[in-house]
């Protein structure tokens, strides 16, 4: 990608108002409330009361008393520092907590496109197997340690179709495993690579193919961007918004990246100590923070110009004509 095309897909909000001309972000401002309405009006997913705890010697409250919805089509941040809960919540969410830790309390509904309403709490053995992959899926983090390392990118992504989908044909299946691939960016011939031989971005450009193989209707990322270097990092996002505004999925944004997820996201809810401490638009979290911790967590960035805290980040456009 040439600088020119760079210059032409990114904006920050801090350029806009450097540049005095707020009405520029005004249609994309305007979209992201519009989504936030929405997630209120028609949710995908709604948490309530939602609680985790790591029984030991000394129990750990990893996850207390969280609530919180996701509206169809909507991208939702959560920020924190690491240690904060994030991981935990995505987990127990989608029922991959292993002992010591518990959900002790709290209930995860599923609001499917269809109609019907699914209780995650009442999911399991089959059932739950079932559901996974196909209505909600999750891109893990570090795609390295997700990955297989001795087993080609073609096996397992076809693994998911021999499971989910096994009245597919073998041909069907390497034809729809290549053109997952070529959706995310990524060469069909990469099937028969292992993941040893792809670039990191690579890797989790095809952990993201993995969690649309079956159309899910929610995507929860943990952390997707770790240890990726800013300029593919800014391909990822990318990547995700486009995704998410052609196949409307909606997507739970886990990082400790708050600057990053201001770009992307729809609404910002900020985590600590298992707890939700705030939540709301995500420019008006940027603009107006009400909790002390939020304020701290947009102090502690520092700034290539100005006071710190002021941070300037190349943005992503979104689909829909708005800047983020």
């Amino acid at each position: 990608m040439s600088s020119t095309d760079q210059g032409a897909h990114s904006v920050s909000i801090t350029d806009v108002g450097a540049r005095g001309s707020a009405d520029e972000a005004r249609p994309g401002r305007e979209r992201r409330t519009e989504r936030a309405a929405e997630a209120r009006e028609h949710p995908v997913l709604t948490i309530e009361d939602f609680s985790v705890e790591y029984k030991g010697d000394r129990v750990v409250r990893a996850v207390k008393n969280v609530t919180l919805s996701l509206g169809r089509g909507e991208i939702l941040g959560l920020a924190g520092e690491s240690g904060c809960g994030k991981s935990t919540l995505a987990y127990g969410i989608n029922r991959l907590l292993k002992p010591p830790a518990v959900i002790t309390g709290g209930t995860a509904h599923f609001h499917s496109r269809e109609g019907y309403v699914i209780d995650l709490n009442e999911l399991s053995g089959e059932e739950l197997r079932a559901f996974r992959w196909d209505k909600i899926a999750m891109v893990f983090q570090g795609a390295m340690n997700s990955l297989n390392p001795v087993i080609t990118v073609q096996r397992q992504m076809e693994d998911i179709f021999s499971t989910h989908r096994p009245d597919l044909s073998r041909k069907e299946r390497r034809t729809r495993c290549g053109d997952l691939l070529e959706r995310v960016g990524v060469d069909r011939a990469r099937l028969r690579s292992y993941p040893h031989e792809l670039s990191g971005g690579m890797r989790q450009r095809v952990m993201i193919a993995m969690a649309m193989a079956l159309d899910p209707q929610v995507m929860i990322m943990d952390e997707p961007t770790t240890a990726l270097d800013v300029v593919v990092q800014r391909e990822i996002l990318r990547e995700i918004t486009r995704l998410r505004a052609d196949l409307g999925f909606a997507v739970i944004f886990i990082t400790h990246d708050l600057p990053l997820l201001l770009e992307i996201s729809d609404r910002i809810a900020v985590m600590r100590e298992g707890e939700i401490v705030e939540l709301g638009d995500a420019v008006e979290l940027y603009t107006n923070p009400q909790h002390d911790y939020t304020k701290k967590l947009l102090a502690s960035f520092p700034s290539l110009t100005g006071e710190r805290g002021d941070f300037i980040r190349g943005g992503t456009r979104h689909q829909d004509g708005g800047q983020a």
